[in-house]
């Protein structure tokens, strides 16, 4: 099997995909715009070859160097994992000739308008949302649906350049700073709480599915400094606080024509009750939530996933063993980290349940907790008991600290 893999050392947890479709036997081409020598060393002993780009930022230049290096070679997949390749492995896939999604396929993974298009033919919750390109368009689209509204980039990720606006003076201080934007989705706001679905399908099934709890939302995560951010992945996915999620985003999987390999869908939960979808990606989470998925059940999902999108089988253990939770810590004060507090405590107590400790060195420059998704590192612990895994990542929150002094 030969797979064409784009941006294979981009984002952090991607080179562990390109292992995973060694180890199931695909020989891999690797494309990137940057030198092959440059990527992380399992990678480069994953790949057979690579391709490399000038920018990802042309597109059709990329394809055709690409399309030109290929010329006489076998290739049966096309695969990327970072949502800006998408629409690109997708023109690739039509002119090779190879199964996977198509350029129609995959828009509406890109495109939240088109997006929801989808879901909302398909009968299920979405938020009431206006797309707008121009500032006036923005305005108009907020006075229609009404205050709180989120602005979000079209084809955005994650919760970069979104926010939450109650206004409208934090309506125009938020419009003067998205103009590198081209479009936007402004959306009723949704007031719950926040999970994920998450899935691997293989030949047109569900194979793997997962819950992730954000404690608190993203969004309030993203604009307190103080917090240290919590990711519970839940090992009952038919609990009642979340079944109706679970069943939600089996029929979204459906309505977007899902067939092989990851897909990450955000949803809420309204106080009432309700469930409400939020968007979905045709790609692994970021935020090491892949990690978690695989602490819960003792499992490969890299290797999984590779085995989806191959194969189209899956025979990695998906048994739910633990819940799993994920704290994400961020320094007090500025410049170098100097100590930390309280890990030794917490080892002592719950050493036995932590599966991860992955803090930024001391003597090492403090991170912009701004502009990363795991700031100054992850803790992670896991435990049968759902209960007991919030007791531990609360107290991880409280008592293990960085200082920069």
């Amino acid at each position: 099997m030969d797979v064409v893999f784009l941006s294979p050392g981009y984002p952090t947890d991607i080179p562990l995909f390109v292992s995973g479709l060694a180890e199931v036997g695909a020989r891999v081409v690797g494309v990137g715009d940057q030198p092959v020598d440059s990527l992380p060393e399992p990678t480069k002993r994953a790949l057979s070859s690579y391709i490399e780009i000038g920018s990802w930022a042309d597109e059709d230049v990329a394809i055709a160097t690409v399309l030109g290096q290929l010329s006489g070679r076998n290739v049966d997949r096309v695969e990327a994992l970072w949502e800006p390749t998408m629409v690109m492995a997708a023109r690739l896939r039509e002119a090779i000739g190879v199964p996977g999604m198509t350029v129609d396929q995959t828009v509406p993974f890109r495109d939240k308008g088109e997006m929801k298009k989808l879901v909302q033919a398909a009968g299920l919750r979405t938020p009431v949302s206006l797309r707008a390109s121009t500032r006036d368009g923005c305005r108009e689209a907020a006075a229609r649906i009404g205050y709180p509204v989120i602005i979000k980039p079209i084809a955005g990720a994650g919760a970069m350049d979104t926010h939450r606006i109650e206004n409208d003076a934090e309506l125009e201080a938020v419009l003067g700073g998205l103009g590198h934007v081209p479009e936007v989705s402004v959306e009723e706001f949704i007031s719950g709480d926040e999970f994920t679905y998450d899935t691997v399908c293989a030949a047109g099934s569900i194979a793997f599915e997962n819950v992730c709890e954000y404690r608190p939302n993203p969004l309030i995560g993203k604009q307190v400094e103080w917090i240290s951010p919590q990711v519970i992945a839940w090992r009952d996915l038919t609990h009642p606080f979340i079944a109706d999620g679970v069943a939600l985003g089996r029929n979204v999987i459906d309505a977007m024509g899902v067939q092989s390999g990851f897909t990450h869908m955000e949803w809420y939960r309204t106080a009432t009750g309700e469930v409400v979808f939020g968007e979905i990606g045709a790609r692994s989470p970021g935020g090491r939530l892949t990690d978690m998925m695989n602490y819960a059940c003792d499992t490969d999902l890299y290797a999984g996933w590779a085995e989806a999108v191959c194969h189209g089988t899956f025979s990695q253990p998906n048994e739910r063993l633990y819940n799993v939770g994920q704290v994400i810590k961020r320094a007090h004060g500025s410049g170098i980290v100097t100590r930390i507090e309280g890990l030794g405590a917490m080892m002592a107590t719950m050493g036995e349940h932590v599966v991860n400790v992955d803090l930024v060195a001391l003597g090492a420059l403090r991170r912009d907790w701004r502009a990363t998704v795991l700031s100054d590192g992850i803790i992670v612990v896991r435990h049968p008991d759902f209960e007991t895994t919030v007791a531990m990542v609360d107290r991880i929150a409280s008592v293990v600290h960085l200082y920069c002094d």
